[in-house]
This record gives structure tokens, sequence and C-alpha cells, in this order.
């Protein structure tokens, strides 16, 4: 007696949605992009931190005339203070005097060696002003017209500052800024069009589904709709995970040296994360927009 096996009907398979296309490669690829990119500017916002703190910390050293009273000390602070190249920090200038006497243990104390053994009782030092000079005025022009104007007060003996560093400072910050600039425009430039051919790859599954939806007659704005809102989301995704790792690695290094922390500037952070998310979003957009649209021109021998 022959003997039937019976199989279970496999159940029909589900179909596929339109748009419902690999999350995972595109999220991770757009999130690296992202994540170099919001690097590369979290290091440019730092090295202008760092430069402004450079620029201000640059003192111009206002040598007095030996002998000057009090009343014509405060005279000469007050028209070194009234001029615009200097920095005010909560309504006060940065300018600081320093009597010779301080000047001369100061000296010895950095050198180790004591001038008074050979000259006794006479101090050759002279008291100063050290007075802090605003950002814009920060160029070996700008200083040597300060220098020309400090010296015209009456009283002043001499003005001096450390000449050639602020030439070389502005000089190695435009290096800097150039260099970034370029890796950043170049590493734009190759994301983009990796990010573009993983989306690519991640549609190839539906391509035939595209083309059914023309053949039934659907509009090329109705079948690329839930592909862009797609890329979309997946373009924000990989914005808030670029910035949650950009926002991590600041604090690992704030925490391995500590004295980074006067680089942080939370509002440009702020901003910088912003910035991260509009770009998620333009690359997730366009490069979504772009493959569909290519998928949309193909013939239906191309497909295959």
């Amino acid at each position: 007696m022959a003997t039937y096996l019976l199989r279970k009907p496999d159940k029909m398979a589900k179909p596929k949605r339109l748009g419902n296309s690999p999350n995972g490669m595109v999220i991770v690829s757009l999130t690296i992009a992202l994540f170099l990119i919001g690097l590369c500017g979290l290091l440019t916002l730092n090295a202008r931190k760092l430069t402004g703190l450079v620029k201000q910390n640059v003192e111009i050293q206002v040598y007095l005339e030996n002998g000057l009273t009090s009343a014509k000390l405060d005279s000469i602070f007050k028209q070194v203070a009234k001029n615009d190249f200097v920095l005010v920090e909560n309504n006060s200038p940065q300018i600081n005097f320093t009597s010779k006497e301080v000047a001369a243990r100061d000296f010895i104390k950095e050198s180790g060696e004591d001038f008074r053994k050979l000259l006794g009782n006479n101090n050759p030092l002279h008291d100063l002003y050290s007075v802090k000079v605003k950002e814009e005025y920060f160029s070996e022009k700008n200083l040597k017209n300060i220098k020309n104007q400090l010296e015209k007060i009456s009283g002043v003996h001499e003005v001096g500052y450390v000449e050639n560093f602020v030439d070389e400072v502005n000089r190695n910050i435009s290096k800097i800024y150039m260099v970034l600039s370029v890796f950043v425009g170049l590493l734009l430039f190759i994301i983009i069009i990796l990010v573009n051919n993983t989306i690519k790859l991640s549609l190839y599954s539906q391509r035939m589904l595209i083309r059914s939806m023309q053949l039934v007659g659907a509009t090329n704005g109705f079948i690329r709709k839930p592909f862009v809102i797609k890329g979309a989301i997946q373009g924000l995704i990989s914005g808030f995970i670029a910035c949650a790792l950009l926002f991590a690695s600041q604090q690992f290094a704030v925490y391995k040296v500590a004295e980074l922390a006067v680089l942080q500037e939370p509002v440009k952070m702020l901003m910088l994360t912003g910035v991260v998310l509009i770009l998620g979003l333009l690359i997730g957009v366009v490069s979504t927009f772009q493959s569909v649209d290519r998928y949309l021109r193909l013939s239906l021998d191309d497909l295959h």
C-alpha cells in the first residue's frame, strides 16, 4: 500500500514594503562619517580657543622712568587704559603694575643669579605696566604702532614685547586652518561618495518593487517619498549617535588631561552638534533621493 507523505504548505512570504531597505549598514557608515567630520570641527574649535588664549596672554611691557610720583603713575595708567587696544574684562582694563623691587626678586628667583652682589643696592630694573592686548590687534604691524604710541607718553622709558613671536603664531594658525579645511573638504567628498554607494546597495533589493510600482501607474514622487523619509530618519539617527560619540570623546579627553577643560565652549559645541545633525539629515535625504532616482530611470533590462 502506497504511503503518501503530506507536507505542510509553506507559509506565505511576508511582502516587502516600499522603502523597507536595510538600516544597519547605512546607519553605521553614516555615523562614522559624521563622527569624523564632527571631530575635525571639534579640533578646529579647540584650536581657535587655544589661539585666543595665547593671544590674550601676550603682554606689552611698558617700562617707566625712575623716580615717578604716585600721581604720575596714576596718570600714565589712565592714559594707557583709555586706548581701544587694551583688553577689558569685567569692566577692568587688564593692566598690571610691577615695581622694580618685585621685578628684581622675580629675576633672582628665576635665574638663580643675584646681581645685587655686584651692583649693591643699585637696581637697574624699572617699574613697569604689563598691558594685555585685544585679539584683533594681534599682529606685528599693530603691535609696532602700539609701541610707538605708548613711548610718546611722558614718563615712559621704553616699551617692549616679544617680537617675531606674533607673526610666527599667526603663520602657524593659518597653516593649521588651511590643513584642517582641506582635510574636511576631502573627507566630506569621500564620505558622500561612500554613503551614496552604501545607500545604493541597500536599495538594490527593492529595485524590482520600484519597477512594479511604476508599472501600476505610481508617480515618481509617490515612489520616492517612503525612501526619502527613511533616509532622513537614518541621517538623524546617525547624527545623534555621532554627537553622542563626540561628547563622550571630549569628556574622556578632559578626564585624561584636566587642563583641556579651559578649551570647552558649551555654546559652540551645541552649534557643532546642530551642524552634524543637519549634515546627517541632508546626506541621508540627498543620497537616498539620488539612488532612488537612478533606479527609476533604469530600463527593465538594466535592472537584472
